[in-house]
């Protein structure tokens, strides 16, 4: 497993559980921002999992889960933007490190499952 990945996705999950703080305390979201804040801390989780498979399938479905993540956490991402909770700013900086996650699993099943 590619430890780039795993610490990417570490420092991503930080930056959603401080972006959680912040939507919660300041802006006195709740529903949204927890929803971002169990898909988002969610890929690492996977990833981690992933390290740990006991076979090459369970490897896969848990890389599987990990990319199915970003794609939602890039929905909420979204939502917060377009409902006013973030700034473009935001939004653009974590929806970039969303989708780099993205891209790396997405590869990584993809070599995986040959």
């Amino acid at each position: 497993m590619d430890n780039n990945l795993y610490k990417k996705s570490y420092a991503f999950a930080i930056r959603i559980v401080k972006s959680y703080q912040y939507l919660s305390n300041e802006k006195k979201e709740f529903i949204l921002s927890k929803q971002l804040l169990r898909s988002g801390t969610s890929i690492g989780a996977n990833i981690s999992e992933a390290n740990g498979a006991i076979s090459k399938a369970d490897f896969s479905a848990k890389l599987s889960i990990s990319y199915k993540e970003c794609l939602e956490t890039k929905y909420w991402l979204s939502l917060l933007k377009d409902t006013d909770f973030i700034d473009l700013k935001t939004f653009k900086s974590m929806h970039d490190d969303a989708d780099e996650l993205a891209k790396i699993l997405y590869t990584i099943i993809n070599k995986s499952r040959k």
